[in-house]
């Protein structure tokens, strides 16, 4: 009967683990905490090969997603695991960076709840190939159904290769 006891708390400790590792998506570099008071932040950063570009606060590039066309988010399902969009928690703030136009910052409607940050009407995303900050490896790639781009402070996508 006791090993039967561990294998259970065993078991549990692993689903723990694992519905965790399902949301580290949303804990990683495209979310902010949902308490009162937090931030997200949008911001410039230099990046090799495609210059001064949208990046959060931790300086993961952000990018546009064609197929959106500046109205909703269209990367869902599959397509947001790989494309985590750059969520707004709920009581949370928009902070504009150095470089970033606060009248450009908006967010808009998740398909699965809650609210993605906007740039220019873009719903923003960072890619899980980027592994760490600094990195635009999802620059001018067509995948998911469709191109990928990272935004200039203008609001304009970067629509040429790296």
């Amino acid at each position: 009967m006791e090993r039967g006891r561990r294998t259970g708390a065993a078991a549990v400790l692993l689903l723990a683990i694992a519905v965790s590792g399902c949301t580290s998506q949303a804990s990683g570099p495209s979310a902010a905490s949902g308490t009162s008071g937090a931030k997200v932040t949008v911001t410039t950063g230099s990046l090799p090969a495609v210059g001064t570009v949208l990046v959060t606060g931790k300086g993961y590039a952000l990018y546009m997603f064609e197929p959106d066309h500046r109205r909703a988010v269209t990367c869902t399902a599959v397509c947001a695991g790989t494309w985590p969009p750059l969520m707004l928690p709920s009581g949370a703030a928009l902070a504009a960076g150095p470089g970033i136009k606060a009248s450009l910052l908006g967010s808009d409607p998740a398909p699965g709840g809650g609210r993605v940050v906007t740039y220019g009407g873009w719903p923003l995303y960072t890619y899980t190939g980027d592994v760490e900050p600094g990195q635009a490896t999802g620059q001018a790639i067509d995948l998911n159904g469709g191109p990928w781009y990272v935004l200039r402070p203008s609001g304009a996508p970067l629509d040429t290769g790296p």
